[in-house]
């Protein structure tokens, strides 16, 4: 079960590590995608991904119809 979902639009607007809680799961979206987080839980958007052309691990990857899912599932959602 994932506490709260940080969905991050932006690389430089990662929360700092003492805001997060083990539950929690970085989304990262847009330009998010861009930068690796330090946080071991966490996805990016598939499309995203691709459309700026970089690689990142296949188990990493969701659609956004897999994103409503997890926040369907999740306790609270932050948009960063």
């Amino acid at each position: 079960m994932v506490n709260t979902i940080w969905i991050i639009k932006r690389p430089a607007d990662f929360p700092e590590a003492d805001m997060l809680e083990e539950n929690d799961m970085l989304i990262l979206i847009q330009d998010a995608v861009l930068r690796v987080p330090y946080f071991d839980n966490w996805l990016a958007i598939e499309e995203d991904v691709k459309a700026r052309n970089i690689k990142l691990p296949e188990d990493k990857l969701v659609s956004y119809e897999d994103v409503i899912d997890i926040i369907e599932k999740a306790d609270k959602v932050i948009v960063w």
